[in-house]
């Protein structure tokens, strides 16, 4: 267990944090966890109409290194149960961004969904990334799969 833990803690990458709310940090929830739970952080509860969406404050500003992003997605659960997710999935957070991340939360239930202070609404995976020198060719290289796209494989 142990060297799991260091192994785990040596790959961490650190990410600067100023918590204008009064929620605690985003944490892992186990030691393999890919995603930190983000809350939301409210001075009263906001009601989601079936079909209404709505940016939800965490308090929370980030600095991320260059090179990385942080990934905000739904939680399985609140989708699965009350198909509330996130609308712009997964939403990124650019490294030199340092406004209030908000999480853009959508209704695709026939019901009303309360979101409280505190409640659990996404998660924030942490991601390195890459950019491409976009390179401008006449014509593509040729694949077995080619222009075949959306389904053209079949369902089994």
């Amino acid at each position: 267990m142990w060297s799991k833990l260091i192994k785990f803690a040596f790959y961490m990458v650190k990410i600067r944090v100023v918590n204008n709310g009064h929620q605690p940090l985003p944490a892992y929830a186990t030691v393999q966890s890919a995603g930190m739970d983000l809350r939301a952080n409210l001075d009263e509860s906001i009601v989601l109409k079936p079909m209404d969406r709505r940016l939800i404050p965490t308090g929370l500003h980030i600095a991320l290194p260059e090179g990385y992003e942080a990934q905000v997605r739904p939680r399985s659960g609140l989708a699965l149960k009350h198909g509330i997710t996130v609308l712009n999935t997964p939403g990124t957070v650019d490294a030199d961004y340092r406004g209030e991340i908000m999480v853009l939360l959508v209704n695709f239930s026939q019901e009303e969904f309360v979101i409280n202070d505190g409640e659990r609404i996404a998660q924030m995976v942490i991601a390195r990334y890459e950019q491409a020198d976009m390179v401008e060719v006449e014509m593509l290289d040729e694949t077995e799969r080619g222009a075949g796209g959306y389904g053209h494989t079949g369902v089994k």
